[in-house]
């Protein structure tokens, strides 16, 4: 069992706390269960017996079916979701990924999980019956003002919202919600952009309309072969005085 940390190796380095490796065969990538006993989406838990003899359950995080985890293992150093840490999550679809975010904050952090769909939302929902630290949210991402009373001052935005103006969600949302210096990480579906150019042109015209926005790149990463056409991007948010 290996801690991820903050550190330059390639293999799939991460934040700091909240993620591990699991070594075998193949390597998993895990998260520290804040629920024992349950599973979410009927992942598998591997149970591993501490050094105090105290066993602690973890749940297998599957590439193939978070952008995240599949940003995390191609190698993203850092993603900036760690313990303790006030999350926006927009895009959370049935709650998988928002699952695994919750268990890395923990109990001391926060996932504030927003979902247009209603049928995907009681998914949602039953997720954060049992994730207490999940605040689920059923609004559209486009009009943060409809939930701005829910949500406080946040560290982390990750988005993953398969819209034609992505950028322009993240970047409202940050201007409502994320603190100075804080981090956003964006899944860019390019053919949900723009379908006539390659994806590399559709990636570099999301950064710049980022940086309009204040949000300095800093990881750019494709998820190749977990997603195809997809890019995760990581920046820093700098709140512009008025």
């Amino acid at each position: 069992m290996k801690e991820r940390g903050g550190s330059n190796d390639r293999g799939g380095a991460v934040a700091r706390g909240g993620v591990f490796v699991a070594r075998g065969k193949e390597d998993l990538l895990i998260t520290k269960n804040l629920v024992a006993g349950e599973s979410v989406y009927g992942e598998k838990r591997i149970s591993v017996e501490g050094q105090d003899g105290v066993k602690v359950e973890y749940r297998v995080w599957n590439p193939f079916r978070s952008k995240l985890a599949a940003g995390i293992l191609g190698g993203i150093d850092f993603i900036h979701i760690a313990p303790g840490k006030k999350v926006l999550y927009l895009g959370a679809a049935s709650g998988t990924t928002v699952s695994h975010v919750a268990d890395i904050v923990g109990p001391t952090g926060i996932v504030y999980a927003v979902e247009f769909s209603h049928r995907s939302g009681r998914d949602l929902i039953n997720v954060a019956k049992k994730r207490t630290n999940v605040i689920p949210i059923i609004e559209d991402a486009r009009y943060p003002q409809k939930y701005r009373m829910l949500v406080d001052m946040v560290d982390v935005i990750f988005a993953d919202v398969a819209q034609p103006d992505q950028a322009r969600i993240i970047a409202l949302n940050a201007h409502h919600f994320l603190k100075n210096n804080g981090h956003i990480v964006i899944s860019i579906k390019a053919n949900c952009i723009d379908s006539t150019v390659d994806a590399e042109t559709v990636f570099a015209r999301e950064v710049k309309k980022l940086q309009e926005e204040h949000i300095k790149p800093q990881e750019q990463l494709t998820l190749e072969p977990y997603e195809r056409d997809h890019a995760l991007v990581v920046g820093k948010y700098v709140r512009v005085k008025k």
